[in-house]
């Protein structure tokens, strides 16, 4: 299949990094204090940020250790015009970490306003930040976990094993019909309004393909016969990958909903998707978001919400 690589498939997220140094990473002095290191504060998928005056937002990189003497774990992202890059992940704020005035934003919210060079580091850093504050125990045996390679491989004090930041491949695909019509749904745990395109996990031993013909299935009851891999993209909430998809259904298929599962779904013409959000009918993903470049991919250009 052919990779469409157009100007509605960017989103914030997808940028390649050119910081990451992974060799630097078996260095056991790439997360040691110094001058060189520059430090990218997290907590609980917000990142620490600065905003221009044209609303464009970059990494605020502090050149203070912000863990105040907290055992915090320290990940390195990379470096970046000479500097170590770092990240930690920090807990609310107490007598021994007061979180000095950081203005610490929803990365799900801001991403479309990020620089493009600042959008891979804040994305790596809320993704690694969610990991080391949910993986603390050994899966086998419960001892305490110890961050080696920089802050990405944790190894069990007892058992010596090892492990390994998870990612998730989740699937999210465009459904056309016959009358080149797209396919939105309204999850059930969905707020009132709110419309994207389908999306689901892949399952073990499960191909691509066959998990967005699988949960197609599931979720409305239909058939599609064509499949274009168009990108992918991180989604650091808490670690999936999106790999997104158009994909076809013949005719004019009806729907059939999956219980407790897909609360609305409807076919829509471009005129009728633009009714709809005029009407403010309904309410579509936000522009940070692979489900709403897709859906932009279909109507020709950005849909205005």
């Amino acid at each position: 299949m052919a990779t469409l690589r157009g100007p509605h498939l960017r989103t914030p997220l997808t940028l390649l990094s050119s910081d990451r140094d992974a060799l630097l990473r078996s260095d056991p002095s790439a997360v040691a204090p110094g001058e060189d290191a520059r430090y990218l504060v997290t907590r609980a998928g917000a990142v620490s940020l600065r905003e221009e005056a044209d609303g464009t937002l970059r990494a605020a990189l502090e050149t203070e250790d912000p863990r105040g003497g907290s055992q915090q774990p320290l990940v390195l992202l990379g470096r970046r015009d000479g500097a170590r890059i770092l990240a930690v992940e920090i807990p609310e704020p107490s007598p021994e970490l007061d979180d000095p005035g950081r203005d610490l934003r929803e990365l799900r919210r801001v991403a479309h306003q990020l620089a493009e060079h600042d959008a891979d580091l804040a994305a790596a850093a809320v993704a690694m930040g969610f990991w080391h504050r949910s993986t603390r125990h050994c899966p086998a045996c419960g001892a305490a976990l110890e961050p080696e390679m920089a802050g990405w491989v944790l190894r069990c004090r007892e058992e010596g094993t090892e492990q390994f930041p998870r990612t998730d491949p989740a699937v999210i695909m465009a459904v056309r019909d016959g009358q080149d019509r797209l396919l939105l749904a309204r999850n059930a745990h969905f707020p009132a309004g709110f419309h994207s395109v389908l999306a689901g996990f892949v399952e073990p031993g499960e191909s691509l393909e066959n998990a967005v013909a699988r949960e197609v299935a599931e979720e409305v009851g239909i058939e599609v016969t064509g499949l274009e891999y168009m990108g992918s993209q991180p989604w650091p909430f808490p670690r999936s990958l999106m790999l997104g998809y158009r994909a076809w259904a013949p005719g004019a298929a009806e729907l059939t909903l999956q219980d407790e599962e897909i609360a609305e779904a409807r076919w829509f013409s471009r005129e009728e998707l633009a009714a709809a959000l005029e009407a403010e009918e309904i309410a579509l993903p936000g522009p940070a978001s692979m489900g709403r470049a897709l859906i932009d991919d279909w109507y020709g250009r950005p849909a205005q919400r």
